[in-house]
């Protein structure tokens, strides 16, 4: 499928410059440029990867805080109530 793209002069030239030392056109130059940017692309990494070191971190040591919120809440209120 054609594709035109405006590029600025200078980057014109630094294409040029490197299919013609790498002796390709500047098609391929350019297919070959997306193809390594959907690769990173598509390497990245998700919002989990990225933070999952912080996660837990800081942590109550308590495994039942999610199950038991309901209940540790009520004991709490309860104890501040009876204080």
């Amino acid at each position: 499928m054609p594709l035109t793209v405006r590029l600025p002069a200078e980057v014109e030239l630094k294409l040029k410059s490197i299919a013609r030392l790498e002796k390709k056109s500047k098609t391929d130059i350019i297919k070959e440029s997306l193809d390594l940017y959907f690769e990173r692309i598509n390497k990245s990494k998700s919002s989990f990867e990225l933070g999952k070191h912080l996660f837990g971190k800081y942590g109550s040591e308590k495994g039942n805080l999610s199950i038991d919120s309901e209940k540790l809440l009520r004991e709490r209120l309860n104890a501040k109530k009876h204080s």
